[in-house]
């Protein structure tokens, strides 16, 4: 990531695999822009470059897609599936045509592809899977889908 010059916007938090990926983004050199909430601020990042405290979780979302260029789902848990149907909402209908990827490390993620084709296939999704995000192997994937489509 850093080496190809992206800096990390993130939910803000020191916490698990995040926790990892914002010190090896500061051993590389890298930008940390966290956004977290009046009720994780406890839990924040304290030397991030920068650390936004929103007052709740919808904030917090809205403030996390307007400092983004692109967006990469990590494996995770229910705020990353909320998270993530948020910003597929909202591309869906237009209000952003920023990249998503899904980093789809061990297939973590193919039973939501499984669900978001079969929504396809029935109809309930306006756009092809294909126009909305990407699922990625691998972490240079993800990066060659983002420079493709920045």
């Amino acid at each position: 990531m850093v080496k190809n010059g992206y800096g990390l916007v993130w939910g803000g938090t020191n916490l698990g695999l995040m926790k990892i990926v914002c010190t090896t983004v500061q051993e590389e050199g890298g930008h940390l822009s966290g956004v977290t909430m009046e009720l994780l601020k406890d839990s924040r990042k304290l030397d991030a470059d920068e650390m936004t405290i929103a007052p709740d979780l919808s904030e917090r979302k809205k403030l996390l897609l307007e400092k983004s260029d692109a967006i990469v789902v990590m494996v995770g848990g229910i705020g990353t599936l909320d998270e993530v149907t948020e910003v597929l909402e909202l591309k869906k209908h237009g209000a952003h045509n920023k990249p998503i990827v899904f980093l789809n490390t061990d297939d973590f993620f193919g039973g939501l592809r499984q669900q978001l084709e079969r929504m396809e296939s029935e109809g309930f999704l306006p756009k092809k899977i294909a126009d909305l995000a990407c699922f990625a192997d691998t972490p240079e994937e993800a990066i060659e889908y983002i420079e493709r489509n920045l």
